[in-house]
């Protein structure tokens, strides 16, 4: 069935604060933090894990994990979510970027940046238009990028808050952090408020674009961190409500981010403007969380056998990337003997071990050792890249994609 029973159908969507909601995918256990950084195996497969219950809005198209605690994550310096040491990853960051100061005019602009990482993207935004930034996460860690060369960063490693003291800023950006936020419509509201109604400021929002998860069946983009997911029409509904006008919503990088830009507006937001788009947006959204309702569990028993298998013939089968796709795709399939390592090409994650599973993360270099006969590609943007390194490292291994 699409629309599964027993999984706390009604309760309050956090986007729309209605209750037409029902359950549709559940998994138990899995690990609270997929990039906080686990020293040792023993800490990477004792962490505190907790369940996956996701939630679908049929006022909104919101979805949301009903059994989320944020109370289990701690963010801070340990964690270690960046992506910028692939070349990949770094041309859509400077093309992005470049974008962004190009449209809206952001040379010599205050701009505030709401999780910002490890500051890279601030520090590009204000060296490529001479701007002054500020940015927050508790995750930043000092000293990771330099300064900029024109412009001025400042980095706060805490929670950006209602209490936060910025002063007045141009341009807000907030890339990749509100699908780890709960109570999503009043952290747009206090965003909102944030720019004392200064209508000529600019908001920029970067969200996983979910509606593709889903439709493809793609267990592996599920995971605990992430509380909300949003496709297009989710995603504008949670900011007209707030107040904003939305100027546009796009997707970009192969289709796998949903980005947003908005304006303060006048006052309070148009509470059904999300039902201009239910015939499209919505519908469509529903659409895909029927088919991975229907369609997840076969993917999950299909790579449970092409991985038994592979083991039953001792073949050696490594995973590229660490990320939090790769936490959840070992977990959910339950992989531990099957796999033996996980290559990341981040410096930070080598030497440190996957959440739950605990195989040990590796650098490239280590291929030319182990001599694997499969790596298989967690994110396929990535594939043409893992493979330019693989023939530079003389590792001659099948290459598969998850996807």
């Amino acid at each position: 069935m699409a629309k599964a029973s027993g999984m706390g159908d009604g309760a309050v969507c956090p986007g729309c604060g209605g209750r037409r909601t029902w359950g549709f995918y559940e998994v138990g256990g899995v690990p609270v933090h997929s990039v906080l950084q686990m020293r040792t195996r023993e800490m990477a497969v004792g962490y505190a894990r907790g369940d996956i219950r996701l939630m679908f809005c049929e006022g909104c198209g919101f979805v949301f994990n009903g059994a989320y605690d944020g109370g289990l994550l701690a963010y801070g310096g340990e964690c270690e979510e960046g992506q910028g040491f692939s070349a990949t990853f770094g041309a859509f960051h400077r093309r992005l970027a470049e974008h962004l100061v190009e449209r809206y005019g952001l040379r010599g602009k205050r701009i505030l940046e709401i999780g910002c990482g490890k500051g890279d993207f601030l520090t590009l935004l204000c060296e490529l238009g001479g701007n002054e930034g500020v940015g927050y996460d508790p995750a930043y860690v000092a000293g990771r990028f330099p300064e900029p060369r024109r412009g001025r960063a400042v980095f706060v490693a805490e929670d950006f808050t209602a209490a936060s003291e910025v002063g007045s800023v141009d341009f807000v950006c907030c890339k990749m952090t509100l699908e780890h936020i709960e109570q999503t419509g009043a952290f747009a509201e206090m965003v909102a408020g944030a720019l004392g109604g200064r209508g000529e400021a600019v908001v920029f929002f970067q969200v996983p674009e979910t509606e593709r998860v889903f439709g493809e069946g793609a267990f592996w983009e599920v995971y605990y961190e992430h509380s909300s997911y949003f496709g297009r029409a989710s995603l504008r509904a949670v900011f007209e409500r707030a107040g904003f006008v939305v100027e546009e919503v796009w997707v970009d990088y192969g289709g796998q981010y949903l980005m947003l830009s908005a304006r303060v507006g006048g006052g309070q937001g148009e509470r059904g403007a999300v039902e201009r788009d239910e015939g499209a947006a919505l519908g469509a959204m529903r659409a895909a969380v029927e088919r991975f309702a229907e369609e997840g569990p076969t993917r999950v028993a299909v790579w449970r056998e092409y991985f038994a298998e592979a083991h039953g013939r001792g073949e050696k089968v490594v995973l590229w990337g660490s990320s939090s796709r790769t936490v959840s795709f070992l977990t959910t399939l339950g992989l531990v003997e099957e796999v033996e390592y996980v290559v990341d090409i981040n410096p930070y994650r080598q030497g440190t071990y996957m959440a739950g599973t605990g195989q040990a993360i590796v650098g490239p270099e280590f291929l030319r050792e182990y001599r694997p006969g499969v790596v298989v590609v967690m994110n396929p943007i990535y594939r043409t890249e893992i493979e330019g390194s693989l023939r530079e490292l003389g590792v001659e291994a099948r290459v598969k994609t998850v996807e």
